[in-house]
């Protein structure tokens, strides 16, 4: 993986765990990172499920794509936030 892709895996996670944190009511006890990482991981996630369902290459903008990685960031960042309400 070059740098650039690096970047880019961490910008659109952040984009990712943004907004599956917006998604959720009520305040996340995580971190910034934690929801990049959370972000990272929806994304790739959501690319291999949406690829799974015929969604992921569309014509323009993959609106189907996008809104089953940001499911996947507010289940994930739900998550998250449980195992550490629990501590």
């Amino acid at each position: 993986m070059e740098i650039s892709g690096l970047i880019s895996a961490i910008l659109i996670g952040a984009v990712i765990g943004i907004l599956g944190r917006l998604v959720i009511p009520g305040r996340q006890r995580i971190g910034l990172l934690w929801t990049i990482v959370v972000g990272i991981v929806a994304a790739l996630i959501g690319t291999a499920v949406a690829a799974g369902l015929g969604v992921a290459d569309t014509d323009g903008v993959d609106w189907g794509e996008w809104l089953i990685q940001i499911a996947l960031a507010a289940l994930g960042v739900a998550a998250l936030d449980r195992v550490k309400l629990r501590r």
